[in-house]
């Protein structure tokens, strides 16, 4: 897991000052090491947090003959399928997982990704094009900036490219881009388009995959852990981690006495985990909102709720482990939300879910991503991978149908009847930010904060997307201290829930 940063353009000591400024803004994600390499037209900078060949994976990577060029972010979890595959045909000079991408690159060009199956945003040149890609949900950030001239920008984050570009954008998952036809789509699994599952499909199926792309998930050479809330995700993900791990670490924060520090900790002590908390107030919360919001690099008062929790449970993972496993996406995959009951009919509840999935990588994917590497964390999500997403989402969509008789997640639980007591297999959902006691204490905090006046004049302040409560109010303030301009609110995602019942 790591910061990159790339140039393509005229080289110039002003530029080659740019870049090492756009990575020092990166260095949060990346404190181990740091890299810089200049290849023709393109400068690479990149900061490292050392989780595979913690010695010798040091970036930029290159291939043999120095012709490509490498700079990623991320995980590639079939690295040592692949690299059995070129190991004959090529020289590696690392253990790293991500130097197979050079080696793809050279056999197979752009359609190289294709064959990686992980969490990853990387940049690579060969002497003649430019080659970016981002992975298939968006797991990892990836930004591309223009700067008015002739320089093209790439980078992990929007604050590494906010002083030299006057236009930026998300690059969009599951694409890559090319310098010679721009983007283009390399992730369109069917499942996107119809449901394709039976209603024979048989649970052990289901629990099968999920075990896999956990134990996938586990890869590395540093130690990993688990972020626990005691719902059914997190705690699903902790069982099935558990026998793979000598002492498993898991964390858990929240109010005094609130929901899921209870649950959590009575999810650790069944399954023998080394458990650790944090209890925190509104104080603290107060304390910690600039920081959130900056790394988060959003205003939308729902991520920056569950963000600053999220936030507080990295904090306390990165003083034990460098990596959590995390539940993001069972919700979107299993219809677990509220709203979710809304829908009867099966086709209109899997076109929601793929709306949503398509959605995450600048809501909930970018706060999991932000929050555990503004303390140089790296967060993984088993749920998000893309074996385990053929399967789960290729299920009759009649299996996640909330009915009288079957509570939200029905199909998931049911697969895993027995790996936890029934109590906490069966608990209720509770979203994050309300589970953990933190959303009203700060809900009311804004209301009291922001006068009458001031909201009055919310339109006159922000005309484009005006905020319409207080407490959004407050947010886009300390946002606009950090993120001025049109430029930077472009790449905000919000949420839009509920679509399919419109």
């Amino acid at each position: 897991m790591c910061g990159i940063a790339a140039y393509v353009g005229p080289v110039t000591d002003e530029r080659i000052s740019q870049v090492d400024t756009a990575a020092d803004r990166l260095r949060h994600r990346g404190p181990d090491a740091d890299g810089f390499r200049i290849a023709g037209n393109v400068m690479f900078a990149h900061r490292r947090l050392a989780i595979v060949d913690v010695q010798g994976g040091a970036q930029p990577l290159t291939s043999e003959d120095g012709r490509v060029s490498l700079i990623c972010n991320g995980e590639i979890y079939n690295y040592a399928l692949l690299r059995r595959t070129l190991v004959t045909r090529h020289t590696f000079a690392t253990q790293s997982d991500s130097e197979v991408i050079v080696h793809l690159y050279e056999e197979r060009g752009p359609r190289s990704v294709d064959l990686l199956a992980g969490m990853f945003a990387f940049v690579l040149t060969d002497g003649q094009r430019v080659f970016a890609a981002r992975d298939a949900l968006g797991i990892k950030p990836l930004y591309i900036g223009r700067d008015g001239g002739e320089g093209l920008w790439f980078a992990s984050e929007i604050k590494a490219l906010q002083s030299v570009c006057n236009q930026i954008d998300e690059f969009p998952p599951g694409c890559f881009y090319t310098s010679e036809r721009g983007f283009e789509r390399f992730y369109e699994p069917s499942w996107m388009e119809t449901p394709v599952g039976r209603r024979d499909e048989r649970t052990h199926d289901l629990a099968q995959a999920l075990e896999t792309s956990t134990t996938r998930h586990l890869m590395g050479d540093v130690p990993v852990g688990v972020l626990l809330s005691g719902g059914l995700d997190s705690s699903l993900l902790a069982a099935l981690a558990r026998p793979h791990v000598d002492r498993l670490h898991t964390f858990t924060v929240g109010f005094d006495g609130s929901p899921d520090v209870l649950a959590a900790r009575e999810v650790a002590q069944y399954l023998g985990a080394t458990h650790h908390e944090r209890v925190y107030s509104l104080a603290d919360m107060l304390a910690v909102l600039e920081p959130v919001i900056y790394h988060l690099e959003s205003y939308d008062p729902a991520l920056i709720r569950s963000a600053i929790p999220c936030y507080f449970v990295s904090q306390l993972a990165a003083e034990h482990v460098k990596v959590v496993l995390c539940g993001e996406g069972s919700d979107e995959i299993f219809a677990g939300y509220r709203y979710f009951s809304g829908l009867s009919d099966p086709r209109l509840l899997h076109r929601e879910s793929v709306r949503i999935l398509q959605g995450l990588h600048n809501i909930n994917l970018q706060r999991a991503d932000r929050m555990t590497m503004a303390h140089a964390l790296e967060g993984r999500v088993p749920f998000l991978d893309n074996e385990f997403l053929d399967v789960a989402m290729g299920l009759d969509p009649a299996l996640k149908v909330h009915r009288g008789d079957r509570r939200e997640k029905w199909y998931l639980r049911q697969a895993f009847d027995g790996l936890l007591p029934d109590h906490i297999l069966w608990r209720t959902k509770v979203e994050f930010a309300a589970g953990c006691g933190s959303e009203q204490s700060l809900q009311t905090h804004c209301e009291r904060f922001v006068s009458d006046q001031e909201f009055g004049r919310a339109a006159e302040w922000f005309p484009d997307d005006t905020p319409v409560t207080k407490e959004a109010f407050y947010y886009r303030r300390i946002f606009e201290r950090f993120f001025p301009g049109d430029a930077l609110q472009r790449t905000v995602g919000r949420w839009r829930g509920a679509v399919a019942l419109e």
